[in-house]
């Protein structure tokens, strides 16, 4: 998940820059251009250009609450588009939008306070009617929401102020605080929310200035922010490069002044050898690389043959060819560093005898599968190795690459696949496993009790009891084969200040970014 920057424009200009809707003219191009001269070269780094941020992955649109691609989140989170809180490095929330809140003993009933004097990019003012709004919303019936559930948990909204939200839980939820942080619970302006996918209009200190498809991404300062002084970085270009060399060759070339999350292990040499060019930023994540498995297709419904799959993969090998080894093994769906984390790789340990028998016992031989591929680095990588291990114990695999957009509509949103290897980035989204609906078609009446159970207690040490008995059920369910908890690089010119050295999300808080 996470810097970027931008600042005002000059006079009329910038004024009408940061209200002009998205651009993908050349008048609109003209307009930033037009900035970009009045700006000083100081703030904008190197002669005077903007901050250049690599990006893997195009987001296929701009609303968090609309899609589930996280490089939605990598552009708008807390630059574009604002939740009521923030999280912060360390993965607890911090004020944003709401300047503090409180909940009830029984964890039911939380209060916020919102932050007075704030506007949308549009001239509308926030409030408590916008949260209330962008609430059930999320919640509504055909909501695209991918964390409808955290909305659906909410009985009642209630507003008797306009700088106060009062939120009623039918379960109780201690991480309320931390969820109202992500990208999915950005709160939107009511009369603009329909058109948020192209043209964003939140509350944030940058505004969607040009997207220019297939390419890149530029967004600059709005000069109506609260607190426009603060921001240091007037104008940021989100570049799009997918290929591992190609990340490498631009920032070598220094046509990119950060890349978070590169693909660039094998080439880290080169860059720690420059320190004064570079810096290098190895942190850790929430983030879980898994072999998704559908469980709704025959013979994939029988938990001995997903087993099976899990135990011909051996973990290690696929952290080293996957992401170069910047990874730790996982046994479940929980990273170590997670509150209540319990450590279930011995489940379905690496044992290519112990799988070839369980296919055996569930009678299932010359088993073909596809594996569908995103364009992802880490996926295209690992997903040889993968193909090779499960066809050393009988399974034939026929690997598919595809684009992006094709994964998000024929694996997520449409369960058309056998297998794929993705990384899930959000730190909290183990209750998807509660989700029949969900991709991986996992419907398991015993996960759904003990979840019921584990949402419903607001005891904190019951919770994580609770909490790691699911861990274990899914692991030997074997859901999906839980493969490694991916550390992140970031490579970045040496002058850059405030990059985040770990990733609890992905997010690139641009207006924490200055120039040395």
């Amino acid at each position: 998940m996470d810097r970027r920057h931008f600042n005002r424009l000059a006079g009329g200009a910038l004024a009408s820059a940061a209200s002009t809707p998205l651009a993908t003219t050349t008048a609109a191009s003209a307009v930033i251009g037009l900035g970009a001269a009045a700006l000083p070269a100081r703030a904008q780094g190197a002669a005077g250009k903007p901050l250049v941020m690599g990006m893997t992955l195009e987001p296929p649109g701009l609303d968090p609450t609309a899609g589930a691609a996280s490089a939605i989140g990598e552009i708008v989170l807390y630059n574009v588009l604002e939740p009521l809180t923030k999280v912060a490095e360390d993965g607890s929330a911090q004020p944003l939008l709401a300047l503090r809140w409180s909940a009830s003993a029984d964890q039911r009933a939380w209060t916020f306070t919102l932050r007075p004097g704030v506007r949308f990019h549009n001239g509308e003012a926030f409030d408590a009617r916008a949260v209330k709004f962008s609430f059930e919303r999320a919640a509504a019936a055909g909501s695209l929401n991918k964390d409808r559930r955290v909305f659906e948990n909410i009985a009642a909204i209630a507003t008797p102020d306009p700088l106060t939200v009062v939120l009623t839980l039918k379960n109780p939820e201690p991480l309320l605080p931390e969820l109202l942080g992500q990208s999915t619970a950005v709160i939107v302006e009511p009369r603009s929310a329909a058109g948020n996918a192209q043209n964003p209009i939140g509350t944030g200190p940058y505004r969607v200035a040009q997207w220019q498809r297939g390419a890149s991404l530029s967004v600059i300062a709005w000069p109506g922010y609260r607190d426009a002084a603060r921001i240091r970085i007037p104008r940021v270009q989100f570049r799009f490069i997918g290929e591992p060399a190609a990340q490498v060759a631009a920032l070598l070339a220094g046509d990119v002044d950060v890349f978070p999350r590169v693909a660039a292990a094998r080439a880290l040499a080169q860059f720690k050898a420059q320190p004064k060019r570079f810096q290098v930023l190895t942190a850790s994540s929430r983030a879980k690389t898994i072999l998704a498995i559908n469980n709704a297709r025959p013979p994939l419904n029988d938990a001995r043959v997903r087993r099976a799959i899990a135990m011909a993969i051996d973990r290690k090998a696929v952290v080293q060819a996957s992401a170069d080894g910047f990874g730790v093994p996982i046994g479940s769906y929980v990273t170590p560093d997670t509150p209540g984390y319990v450590d279930c790789t011995a489940i379905n340990a690496y044992d290519p005898a112990a799988a070839k028998a369980l296919l055996a016992q569930a009678k299932v031989a010359g088993l073909s599968l596809s594996l569908k591929l995103p364009p992802v680095p880490y996926a295209r990588q690992g997903g040889e190795l993968i193909a090779a291990q499960l066809g050393a114990i009988g399974i034939q695999v026929r690997i598919e690459h595809i684009e992006w957009a094709q994964w998000l509509s024929g694996v997520y949103g449409n369960k058309a696949y056998d297998l794929t290897l993705i990384s899930h980035v959000e730190p909290h989204d183990f209750g998807n496993f509660a989700r029949a609906d969900y991709y991986w078609g996992y419907r398991s009446e015993a996960f759904n009790a003990l979840y019921a159970r584990m949402q419903a207690s607001a005891d904190p040490a019951r919770r994580l009891q609770l909490f790691g008995e699911a861990q274990r059920l899914v692991a030997q369910d074997a859901v999906a084969a839980f493969l490694y908890q991916p550390q992140w690089i970031t490579v970045a010119r040496a002058g850059l200040q405030g990059l985040w050295a770990r990733t609890p999300l992905f997010a690139n808080d641009l207006a924490a970014l200055n120039w040395s």
